[in-house]
């Protein structure tokens, strides 16, 4: 792998970029379509509130992508990178293709099993940050971990705008791109990745699942301070994720292009801050006070935000989009660095898997909790911000003394 670091470094990128895009695409147009589309017999199945409904959709997909990225990253520290990538890329295809039929049916319930197939596969992107950690000591850690970050982000950008414009087409269609973006990705791996290292050791599939998953990293008291801190930080971050476009439609009544216009403001001062000024904060003030700094800015920020106008929310889109980079940089480095040697997979499947675990939990408690007002749920995604950053404050003491015996 470490022949050509730049290149598998390069490749990766455009890997998470296009792969992102799948995932974002549909993110405008989930809201409109169950809010504000007229009713059909997926988005009023059995009579249940659009948003009810909306939330169980918005769920499915994180938790798929929950029960996937506890194992897959884990998985591909026995059987390979570049095959257990492969693998899922190939069922990530499946998953749009099926989504865009449940679509044309109108079934809710084929509706629900294409997005949980799907997020299952995409638990893959733990794999894309663990390849990039083990490009270190040819390529910094943190810098290759933050170029990363820098094609989600893009992609995160590219596909909310595509899927916003494109819904025009139908909702369906977007799916079906989607599904396109994948198989690019796939043939990139395919085309610039080299084939793994064989292993002569013989792998047991099932005991790898049990013995060897990300969750086991738990049994390592050292961990847990910054797992309960990312925990509450990408419970409060999902609420903001998941709800803002609600809120655009309760508020302002907007279509999918104004909601994706508003992405883009975020997205571009993200892929700023992760290429330009991420691995230089890091370089001067460590990982440990960056983050606190950036979960603090962060949680004002998301108490303000529900209360402008239309026209103001884009700017502090953008001023939230900074530290949620500053914040969203620091802690893969930070895992990396400290905690990498139990196995990058595992390392990188335990963030995705908590990453993807909030999202289900705030999407569930969300729903109902957006009938009464989506102003409370971005107001509660303040508040886990701030109780975030509690739990690092209060743990001060033993993150430093793990960094000072890493040093």
């Amino acid at each position: 792998m470490k022949k050509n670091p730049k290149l598998i470094l390069f490749t990766v990128m455009l890997v998470s970029f296009l792969g992102t895009i799948g995932i974002a695409l549909p993110y405008p147009i989930l809201a409109p379509y169950f809010i504000d589309y007229p009713a059909n017999e997926l988005t009023r199945f059995m009579g249940l509130h659009p948003k009810i409904l909306l939330g169980i959709s918005l769920s499915i997909y994180p938790l798929g992508m929950l029960i996937g990225s506890i194992y897959i990253g884990a998985l591909s520290d026995s059987f390979g990178r570049r095959k257990v990538l492969l693998l899922t890329l190939m069922a990530a295809i499946v998953g749009y293709g099926l989504t865009a039929l449940a679509i044309y049916n109108e079934s809710f319930v084929f509706f629900i099993l294409a997005r949980f197939l799907t997020g299952l596969s995409e638990g893959n992107i733990s794999i894309a940050r663990a390849i990039a950690a083990d490009l270190h000591p040819h390529i910094n850690r943190t810098r290759s971990l933050s170029l990363i970050y820098t094609g989600t982000y893009s992609g995160w950008m590219l596909g909310p705008i595509l899927g916003g414009f494109l819904m025009v087409y139908g909702v369906a269609e977007v799916f079906l791109l989607a599904g396109l973006g994948m198989a690019v990705s796939m043939s990139l791996v395919v085309l610039l990745i080299a084939k793994d290292k064989v292993n002569n050791e013989k792998q047991h599939f099932w005991k790898t699942i049990k013995n060897n998953n990300s969750f086991t990293l738990l049994k390592h008291k050292e961990i847990l301070p910054i797992f309960w801190f990312y925990f509450l930080y990408s419970m409060g971050l999902n609420a903001f994720y998941d709800f803002y476009p609600v809120w655009f439609v309760d508020y302002f009544h907007v279509e999918a292009s104004t909601i994706a216009l508003a992405t883009t403001s975020l997205t571009i001062v993200m892929i700023f801050t992760s290429t330009f000024i991420v691995t230089k904060l890091q370089a001067k003030f460590g990982e440990y006070y960056v983050m606190l700094v950036g979960g603090a800015i962060l949680s004002c920020l998301l108490y303000l935000q529900p209360f402008l106008s239309l026209n103001h929310s884009y700017v502090i889109f953008a001023l939230i989009g900074g530290a949620i980079a500053i914040t969203n940089g620091m802690i893969p480095s930070y895992l990396a660095n400290y905690f990498g040697h139990l196995g990058q997979g595992k390392v990188m499947g335990l963030q995705t898997s908590v990453f993807c675990f909030t999202n289900v939990v705030i999407s569930i408690f969300g729903g109902p909790l957006a009938i009464i007002d989506s102003v409370w749920v971005l107001l509660l995604g303040g508040l886990l911000v701030t109780s975030a950053i509690t739990v690092l404050v209060n743990n001060r003491e033993s993150q430093l003394a793990l960094i000072k015996k890493h040093v």
